[in-house]
């Protein structure tokens, strides 16, 4: 990756110009490091530092999506989840204690992060929504949630992520206090969570079949998948996430393209990345769909086509029951800077 823009003159730039500028030199020295969490923070102009701004989002979430689907996949085809941040705040809402790894993603000293109030490492629409989580969890001695911030860092780069939040008493001295788990997960959590139970599911009914007096019937052999079944299989995964716009062939004929067949594709990608083909493949147009919304400007029927969905109102029925949201208002609060 070619870093030379760090070396830009700064000289006849306006002051946000140029702090805008140091944002995405930084943002490009994290990437290079192998660091692909982070974010610009959107602005309000439409030029090239914007168009780069946006560019470098969306390829830092798409390689950061590509690593999870490629490294943290277990031979059970569970996505493991990936523990970024970890803070445990006082009664006040200051942080008490923290990670190694807060630090370093935030690029604070630990010395620093201590008994701050823990909105100090949020922006500013984040610090809102914090403050009536506060609130709520003022109320209640034991509670759990789960909230979406966003999170700055010393070089004014933002990072996006789901946060787990509970609180607890301590049963000797009676203190209050809450722990902030911070997680990355893939688009496809919701699935695999539901792939797990299932497999929950079949295991206690395989326990109960083994306790059985069943010895004359024999137990349907686990398939395994060898190094070039795998080999195969990413590679479909990465046909499929290349060619989002285009309609997938019949399993058997893509089973055929990969040199594979289609009981080794199906049973492979359920093992392998937690979901079906085509459920994969949903997911995929709805990940680029969402990154489209909301780091370009492109209209939603530009998006529509891009990911191959029947109409605008398939698009958004699609997403909304997906998201929670339809796309229209994920871009009205990217347009508000929320």
């Amino acid at each position: 990756m070619s870093l030379t823009i760090i070396n830009l003159n700064y000289s006849n730039v306006s002051t946000r110009k140029k702090q805008r500028m140091k944002q995405i030199n930084q943002m490009l020295l994290e990437m290079a490091s192998g660091n692909f969490f982070y974010r610009l923070e959107r602005s309000a102009k439409n030029d090239n530092l914007e168009s780069i701004g946006i560019s470098l989002n969306m390829l830092a979430e798409e390689i950061q999506e590509a690593m999870v689907h490629q490294g943290y996949a277990n031979t059970n085809g569970i996505m493991e989840h990936i523990v970024q941040m970890s803070f445990i705040l006082n009664s006040d809402g200051r942080i008490q204690t923290t990670n190694q790894k807060a630090c370093t993603i935030l690029s604070i000293l630990y010395s620093d992060i201590i008994n701050k109030l823990f909105e100090v490492f949020l922006i500013e629409t984040s610090q809102n929504k914090w403050r009536d989580t506060w609130k709520l969890l003022q109320q209640k001695d034991f509670y759990d949630t789960s909230l979406e911030l966003t999170f700055k860092t010393k070089g004014d780069l933002i990072i996006p992520n789901p946060c787990y939040i509970t609180t607890f008493k301590d049963k000797i001295t009676g203190q209050r206090s809450t722990l902030i788990t911070v997680i990355h997960h893939s688009n496809a959590q919701n699935e695999l969570e539901t792939d797990l139970k299932r497999r929950v599911i079949q295991f206690k009914e395989h326990q109960t079949l083994l306790s059985k007096d069943t010895p004359y019937k024999s137990q349907k052999q686990k398939l395994r998948l060898s190094f070039e079944d795998i080999r195969k299989l990413r590679e479909g995964r990465n046909i499929i996430i290349n060619n989002l716009d285009k309609e997938l062939p019949s399993l058997k004929d893509f089973a055929l393209l990969l040199g594979t067949n289609e009981f080794k594709l199906k049973y492979g990608f359920k093992e392998l990345y937690g979901t079906s083909v085509y459920r994969f493949l949903k997911l995929e147009r709805l990940r680029k769909s969402k990154m489209l919304v909301q780091y370009s400007g492109l209209p939603l029927k530009s998006i529509t086509h891009m990911t191959e969905f029947k109409s605008i109102s398939h698009f958004s029925r699609t997403f909304k029951k997906h998201y929670g949201y339809a796309p229209s208002t994920l871009r009205k609060k990217v347009i508000k800077g929320q």
